[in-house]
């Protein structure tokens, strides 16, 4: 199902609704079907044998039928058509979960020579923890955005950012730092922003990840991720994921499609919540500092003058959940759950305090939502 970006022809809203799914009406039907089949059947073995051989060649998506749920499957086709569309790219690869996919590009530069990945803090806690244990053979250099350039080294195969950054929502300059990469791919998590917000390929990323059991499947029942990129590192991809067996499941990939039709709906209501909590929270005398993007969005942190353990026990119409990203509102302590794994001082020079908390804002009534809040203070 791979196609190329259609280069804005059509709008986000419209590809949200339409991409990977333009050949339905044809074969008369409406919603996308739901294959679950593992295997194919095929009476022409010399073909199969020709498909295999192409895609161990370069990883190009087999043509005419699926052979094996491992090498790809209609529906999670599908989804990968779509994500790619909205970000602007060649192609897209699904994987069972972001740190999946996440591994998946970090195998492929390793299986090249280029084991070294250089990185800016804060990344969200497990891929920090991925990169700093080295679990892959990775070895990692943390640096501030102005020293990428001189990080780089011979066998340096990937720089990796997250903007807006998991929890400070910190932003970067994502077109300056492609450029600090040169001819290194800059891979840019955009889990946070979303295509909505911001297509970091157009400003010269190479890769784009989503952990898409965020906003991409918006209903906190899906686990997911996804490599938007190129087809040539696509090809890659396909097969590391062939060989490591991270595949995403079809009624996944079905999930993750209905959820990119509400995309831009969602993105833009929850992100008119988080801007006036933001705006209430900052005024709020309980409050020592609220961070929220420039660009917007649906995430917002706080740092509190009192105990943030408290408000966790105290929230009733929020969920005190990790993850982020759905339709209702969570809230989560990053210190405790999500960046736990990060060495405690790493974590506070990255501006992840102890006192820091992390709103998903949802669609909900923004009243109600900050009755709850507000009585989750407490008298501070």
């Amino acid at each position: 199902m791979g196609s190329p970006a259609t280069g804005g022809l059509r709008a986000l809203a419209t590809e949200a609704v339409h991409a990977g799914r333009d050949d339905l009406a044809r074969q008369g039907l409406h919603a996308v079907p739901i294959d679950l089949s593992t295997t194919y059947p095929s009476y022409d073995s010399r073909g199969e044998a020709a498909r295999i051989d192409a895609f161990a060649t370069d990883g190009a998506e087999p043509e005419g039928p699926p052979v094996y749920g491992r090498l790809g499957n209609p529906t999670v086709a599908r989804f990968e058509t779509a994500l790619a569309r909205l970000e602007g790219t060649e192609s897209a690869v699904a994987f069972a979960s972001g740190m999946a996919a996440l591994s998946a590009v970090l195998l492929v530069r390793n299986a090249m020579g280029l084991r070294h990945v250089v990185a800016v803090r804060p990344l969200y806690g497990c891929s920090d923890h991925l990169l700093t244990a080295g679990l892959l053979g990775s070895e990692v250099t943390w640096v501030d955005p102005a020293g990428i350039a001189d990080a780089l080294r011979p066998d340096t195969g990937l720089v990796l950012v997250e903007s807006p950054a998991n929890p400070t929502l910190a932003e970067l300059d994502l077109r300056a730092i492609a450029h600090a990469c040169g001819s290194v791919p800059l891979l840019a998590d955009n889990t946070f922003a979303t295509p909505v917000l911001q297509r970091p390929a157009e400003q010269g990323a190479r890769l784009v990840l989503h952990s898409a059991t965020k906003y991409l499947g918006g209903h906190g029942d899906v686990m997911a991720g996804v490599v938007a990129c190129d087809e040539e590192f696509a090809g890659r991809l396909r097969q590391v994921r062939f060989a490591t067996g991270g595949v995403l499941h079809p009624l996944a990939g079905y999930l993750l499609l209905r959820g990119l039709s509400t995309l831009p709906v969602r993105v833009r209501a929850a992100s008119a919540n988080a801007a006036e909590l933001a705006r209430r929270l900052a005024a709020d005398p309980r409050v020592a500092r609220v961070h929220y993007p420039r660009l917007g969005g649906a995430m917002i942190a706080f740092e509190i003058h009192g105990d943030p353990h408290e408000v966790i026990a105290a929230v009733r119409l929020i969920t005190p959940a990790v993850s982020l990203g759905s339709v209702d509102t969570l809230i989560q302590h990053p210190a405790s759950i999500s960046h736990r794994i990060v060495d405690a001082e790493d974590r506070r020079h990255s501006g992840v305090s102890d006192r820091l908390l992390r709103l998903s804002v949802g669609l909900e009534d923004v009243e109600d939502l900050w009755r709850d809040l507000d009585g989750a203070l407490g008298r501070g």
